[in-house]
């Protein structure tokens, strides 16, 4: 069986394929125009986020029977068409979650202590301490709208600060979410209390726009607003506004509603605004254990026909 790896994927998950005996085309990147005519005769297809699994792409694949995400995010695969093409769809959940909690408290120390702004300063020449006096996190409350796995590491990492950690999760009950050592409230709770929100839950019909300009102004005169999660549940304009009118004392994304995101964006125009590229699951560790899950659960689907992993079974 031919197994396509559509995307950069670390050699410690190239090496169980091959040592599974499957045989491989292997891509850093490749365009959507290649990737429709290198589909043919594929087993199994890799992905990471650069690539997109279309209704189109799927036309043209004679022999596909799993696509395989090597991290958790699936919103760049059309998972209903994947279903009507007979195509098993899995992801490798809880691989990355501690790289993207560990950006995600990152950005709190940054927007708190103004690290991005005072490292830029220095390097114009300018010694600003003065303009550049922060706030301790110890005490603050943090609000995390969603709770699996990144979220409740975040919370982790909140508490062992001495901060305060409350927030919300459709998906648990409130005792799952004090479990987690999270003081459960409600979305407008969460807005009003929070000094810090994060945010932790997948691009949906729900979460889109989320944060937009009537949200955004029921938060905490002076809180900060981080997005380690997916574009498009931040409006990036309205958040400029919010920003630059002095009602959120700053915020940072790593996400974007356009990937690369453009030179002239706004959003990099405003000082107190601090932008990631896209670098949640970035790290050396969570790249073996993407690569390894990710080979491991199609090998074993692909010999087998069962993967736990599988999202639309």
């Amino acid at each position: 069986m031919k197994v396509l790896i559509a995307d950069s994927l670390h050699a410690d998950g190239i090496k169980i394929f091959e040592e599974q005996g499957f045989q491989l085309e292997i891509h850093k990147s490749i365009s959507a125009a290649e990737l429709a005519k290198a589909i043919k005769g594929v087993d199994g297809l890799v992905i990471r986020s650069a690539t997109t699994v279309t209704n189109e792409l799927l036309d043209q694949a004679d022999v596909l029977k799993v696509v395989g995400r090597a991290g958790a995010g699936l919103d760049n695969v059309d998972i209903p068409a994947a279903t009507a093409h007979k195509v098993a769809v899995m992801n490798t959940p809880g691989q990355n979650s501690n790289a993207a909690a560990e950006l995600a408290m990152a950005h709190i120390f940054s927007l708190s202590r103004n690290l991005t702004k005072a490292n830029s300063t220095m390097r114009a020449g300018r010694w600003e301490k003065k303009n550049l006096q922060g706030r301790e996190v110890k005490g603050k409350t943090l609000g995390i709208l969603g709770l699996g796995n990144i979220g409740r590491i975040l919370a982790e990492l909140a508490t062992g600060v001495k901060m305060r950690a409350i927030g919300l999760d459709p998906y648990l009950t409130p005792v799952q979410i004090k479990e987690r050592g999270v003081e459960p409230v409600s979305f407008d709770e969460l807005l009003e209390r929070s000094d810090f929100i994060s945010i932790h839950v997948p691009k949906s019909k729900e979460t889109a726009n989320l944060f937009n300009a009537a949200t955004m102004a029921k938060m905490k005169k002076g809180a900060y607003l981080i997005n380690c999660a997916r574009g498009g549940i931040v409006n990036e304009e309205d958040l400029c506004d919010a920003v630059l009118g002095g009602h959120l004392a700053g915020a940072a994304l790593d996400v974007f509603d356009t990937e690369p995101l453009p030179a002239n964006a706004r959003i990099l125009q405003v000082d107190d605004i601090v932008c990631t590229p896209h670098l949640g699951a970035d790290t050396f560790e969570s790249q073996i254990n993407v690569a390894i899950a990710v080979a491991k659960q199609m090998s074993e689907y692909l010999k087998t026909g069962y993967n736990e992993f599988v999202v639309n079974r």
